[in-house]
């Protein structure tokens, strides 16, 4: 026998507690896991029996009613009307199963057979909970699906994903909520500030189904410029006395909500930066340093309308971060000027025409409607 540290009963205690912890929190996400996939497979089911029941004068209007009523009496809550219609959309939603490559953390794809493909029916019924091993066994025989979805988002993830009605952005909505790991609240600011629709401006209808189809990638700093950004996390008013380091100290009170807003691969450098040059002294607001693009990203906070010297500004930040900061290896700084008014003829006369580090970008203090 292998000799065994002594431990005190304290640090017994705490390995105990963590080997129990983890195993509990294996089971939630495995019992998880299986019911989104279980729901899914009860929706089909659901479908199936709508389609062919459809030339049956008014058998299609009683499905849901009944089958709801029979599965309280056997299995008791949790399977009501409204909660089949929602199972039912979910197949609807995800006829052939999650948007996520599997590269990116999705399951393995699978051809869908069509839905009047005469699946046989399940003769021995399973609770639902009861594992994922029952889940594939409890699919209909002869059918190619197993499991359907990822194992990091829960049946709360996908019944916000379901409200979204352009695929395209419920398919982008899915795979950055599976690669980012959002929570639910999350996933529910991001759809509310339409991110993909912030996106996708100025962008063509290749770059925007890449965008559904991959998520979000960032190999250019256009890739993490929003116009707007939306900043209502900040719970700030618009008001005349308001001043610029109100709003920096909200951002920092709130760095947490501001990274994901900004988007992927940020991380916190400095604020209030000090720039000296034969004895002035210059302050950039705000410096990030993104690991995709290996470059720093300034911010310079603006409230009002943006100006040419607000830019000129910006300007002289980045060069003397290229000059002074910039290592071998990593890319040009980045400038973004987030103000709350700008005048897009005025940006694009101001800087060169094949500028990709000085970036103006409004914010607004409110979910877009």
């Amino acid at each position: 026998m292998t000799d065994v540290p002594d431990r005190t009963p304290d640090e017994l205690f705490e390995r105990v507690a963590d080997i129990i912890e983890a195993a509990r929190g294996h089971v939630a996400r495995s019992v998880n896991t299986a019911m989104v996939n279980a729901y899914w497979h009860i929706g089909r089911e659901i479908v199936e029996v709508e389609q062919r029941g459809q030339a049956r004068a008014g058998y299609g209007i009683r499905v849901l009613a009944d089958l709801a009523a029979r599965l309280g009496r056997r299995l008791g809550k949790g399977f009501s009307e409204p909660n089949l219609r929602n199972m039912r959309q979910f197949f609807l939603a995800y006829p052939e199963g999650s948007c996520v490559p599997e590269e990116l953390g999705g399951p393995p794809k699978r051809l869908a057979p069509p839905i009047a493909s005469g699946v046989a029916e399940i003769r021995s019924a399973v609770p639902i909970a009861s594992g994922v091993a029952e889940i594939r066994s409890a699919v209909p025989s002869g059918s190619p699906h197993g499991l359907l979805f990822p194992a990091n988002l829960g049946w709360t993830h996908y019944a916000i994903l379901m409200r979204v009605g352009d695929p395209r952005a419920r398919g982008f909505y899915e795979i950055e909520a599976v690669h980012e790991g959002w929570s639910t609240r999350q996933l529910e600011r991001q759809i509310a500030s339409l991110l993909f629709e912030r996106l996708s401006m100025n962008k063509n209808q290749d770059e925007i189904l890449a965008l559904a189809r991959g998520g979000q990638e960032v190999a250019v700093p256009s890739d993490v410029i929003k116009d707007p950004f939306v900043l209502e996390f900040l719970d700030l008013r618009e008001k005349p006395t308001a001043q610029e380091r109100d709003l920096e100290q909200a951002i920092i009170d709130r760095l947490e909500e501001f990274l994901l807003e900004i988007g992927k691969g940020f991380c916190f450098v400095a604020r209030q930066k000090r720039i000296t040059l034969d004895g002035d002294h210059f302050y950039v607001d705000l410096v990030f340093y993104n690991r995709l693009l290996r470059a720093f990203v300034l911010v310079d906070l603006k409230l009002g309308k943006l100006t040419h010297q607000d830019l000129g500004q910006m300007q002289m930040y980045v060069n003397f971060f290229d000059r002074h900061q910039r290592v071998e290896g990593e890319a040009p700084t980045v400038g973004i000027v987030l103000c709350s008014e700008k005048n897009d003829a005025m940006v694009r006369i101001t800087l060169p025409e094949d500028n990709d580090q000085i970036h103006a970008s409004r914010y607004q203090l409110y979910l877009p409607t």
